[in-house]
């Protein structure tokens, strides 16, 4: 009688071979082309960077370019201050940075808001999204406005103080948590008649 081959001499179970794991060192190498690239996303200069972290700009600088190996140590740091989790260094697989943007709390683009007032831009880039956002400061006797422009959506929040808005001949005396949505193929003006500061969020959207 034939004898039954035995489980542990059956192979038809078994899950195919598994393509290679990257070489160690490879993976060590991609560490500092990955680090430059968060870096670079978030605008932040090397000395910038290292007041986060708290790492010397030094080091920084020769991790992104190959000529030292982080410590867990230090990558632990650099993945806190990007607010990534550590395996975004690390990762073997590709990771798809361009369907999310991460903005820390200061490292934002600041800009002039109209007369008087400061921006700081919180959003991605055009390149990659059509929405432009950015947290407004308003000081008392701030004044701007929105030229007329091609077909768009401006979104207006406010966080605290006032603000008197105008939509051509439409007036509006907002207050903390009141919010304006407008179309921008008209003219909007805003200024800040109070006696303190007004804090609001501003978000802008061009139609295609």
């Amino acid at each position: 009688m034939a004898r039954r081959a035995s489980p542990a001499s059956d192979t038809s179970a078994l899950p195919a071979e598994q393509p290679p794991e990257r070489h160690v060192e490879q993976i060590v190498a991609d560490i500092g082309p990955r680090l430059k690239e968060l870096r670079s996303e978030l605008g932040l200069s090397l000395q910038q960077m290292s007041a986060i972290a708290e790492v010397s700009a030094a080091s920084i600088h020769k991790i992104e370019r190959g000529d030292m190996v982080p410590t867990i140590t230090t990558l632990l740091k650099l993945a806190s201050a990007f607010r990534r989790p550590l395996s975004e260094l690390i990762d073997e697989r590709p990771v798809d940075t361009n369907a999310v943007w991460h903005t820390p709390n200061g490292a934002g683009q600041p800009s002039s808001f109209g007369q008087g007032g400061e921006a700081l831009q919180i959003s991605g880039p055009a390149t990659r999204f059509k929405a432009f956002a950015q947290a407004v400061q308003l000081p008392a006797g701030a004044s701007g406005g929105l030229p007329q422009q091609r077909a768009g959506e401006a979104l207006l929040f406010v966080l605290a103080g006032t603000v008197d808005v105008t939509v051509e001949s439409q007036h509006f005396a907002l207050r903390k948590h009141d919010a304006l949505h407008v179309l921008t193929d008209r003219m909007v003006r805003w200024a800040n008649a109070g006696r303190g500061t007004t804090s609001m969020l501003w978000v802008n959207l061009t139609h295609q």
